[in-house]
């Protein structure tokens, strides 16, 4: 139900949205930044199929190389069409990330080609600036190389219902779902008898009738003494039978039957995989079949024995004070099985596929940007991030889908 109401969503925002509000989704389009615009000549590729940067005779080819090892720069140069030994030349390399977050990147001689000396991390989205030395004469070149990357207005982002909260650690609860439905706890249905034999004189209860402790629920005449005596309800509850009627005699029977509806008992089937995983104590989330609200308990115990499925029925108490609930009522039960605090974690409503990646997307003013993830362990609507990710980044936990639209509706490409 979740992807279906996803893909509506999606599907009113390429379709419905451009023809309400074409003026206002001028700038997603006209600012995505994913590569060459068409109206751009394509780069010029090298050999080793790096891009190629001209200034004159001088040349030189910039590649990352990703190939058994993390990526990193590569770089030859050329003179007059002619190789140039790589000593002779000395190479700066700048990288401008989105935040003006910068890497400085030197390079080494190794073999015929200058090698960086820095990792370039994902995604590889920047603002290239580069600096050569060689024969007494300075070159420099500069150029944009982004990828994964839009910019939104924040109008159009409201607009769009694109949500954002700031990254930061979280505890992470992990839960099992399990089922069962309510029962009565014990001791809550008491039988009424009359102590001494008689006919029944009046009753002024009937079934269904909730009752107080001390609430007078029958007349006798007794048949010894002739004298009346009165039967008091001995808690509060409700008539949930009712077996005799004002002129029969009691005979020694059960006339009425009084049950307690404030506390009821949840019993959870755990299967044999999950068993030793839930404790005494364990808070537990109960949803009910037919209601909206979800009402929190813990785990007080458990059936000694176990049923002809192999589940073990464990018991959580719950209060129904306002009578909502009924015994029988079918119960979800997601039963915490485990609390850790992580320093960084996400939601996972923010997470979305990018290339061969697991990404969120930050935002820095109006750019959004991917950020590939290194992900650890999921609770609930939570994801551990273990890299690729800063703590106080802002990134979308709600209507990702829309950015990672607007990316791919631009063009994108991994090109370096």
């Amino acid at each position: 139900m979740r992807n279906l109401t996803m893909f509506r969503r999606a599907f009113h925002y390429l379709l419905v949205y451009p023809l309400m509000m074409g003026a206002l989704l001028l700038p997603l389009t006209a600012t995505a930044a994913m590569g060459p615009s068409d109206e751009e000549a394509e780069p010029e590729k090298g050999p080793h199929g790096g891009r190629v940067l001209r200034d004159g005779d001088f040349a030189i080819e910039l590649a990352i190389f990703e190939t058994g090892v993390p990526p990193e720069f590569r770089v030859w140069t050329t003179s007059n069409g002619q190789p140039v030994s790589s000593a002779a030349v000395d190479l700066r390399v700048r990288l401008t990330r989105l935040g003006d977050v910068v890497d400085d990147i030197g390079f080494r001689v190794e073999e015929d080609y200058l090698r960086g000396d820095t990792v370039i991390y994902e995604p590889h989205s920047f603002v290239v600036t580069v600096t050569a030395e060689y024969e007494g004469e300075t070159f420099r070149w500069q150029y944009d190389n982004l990828e994964g990357r839009t910019r939104i207005a924040d109008s159009v982002a409201d607009a769009m219902a694109i949500a954002t909260e700031t990254a930061a650690g979280a505890t992470l609860h992990q839960t099992i779902r399990v089922y069962g439905k309510l029962t009565l706890p014990p001791g809550a249905t008491r039988q009424i008898q009359a102590r001494f034999d008689g006919v029944i004189k009046t009753m002024p209860v009937s079934l269904g009738d909730r009752v107080k402790q001390g609430q007078l629920l029958a007349t006798i005449e007794s048949n010894e003494s002739l004298k009346a005596f009165q039967i008091l309800a001995p808690m509060d509850g409700v008539i949930s039978q009712q077996f005799a009627s004002p002129g029969e005699m009691s005979a020694g029977r059960t006339l009425l039957e009084i049950t307690r509806t404030d506390n009821l008992v949840a019993e959870l089937a755990v299967y044999p995989m999950d068993r030793l995983r839930v404790k005494a104590g364990a808070p537990v989330t109960l949803t009910f079949n037919g209601l909206d609200q979800a009402r929190t308990s813990m785990i007080s115990g458990s059936r000694i024995g176990v049923r002809d499925d192999q589940a073990r029925l464990f018991l959580a108490e719950i209060s129904n004070a306002d009578g909502v609930l009924s015994e029988g009522l079918f119960v979800t039960g997601d039963i915490e099985v485990d609390s850790f605090a992580v320093p960084l974690a996400v939601k996972r409503s923010g997470l979305q596929g990018f290339r061969d990646f697991t990404v969120v997307y930050v935002k820095v003013g109006e750019d959004y940007e991917v950020r590939m993830l290194e992900l650890g362990r999921e609770a609930g609507p939570w994801v551990e991030v273990l890299g690729g990710l800063e703590p106080g980044a802002r990134y979308v936990t709600e209507n990702s889908y829309v950015i990672k639209a607007d990316i791919e509706k631009s063009g994108a490409s991994h090109d370096h």
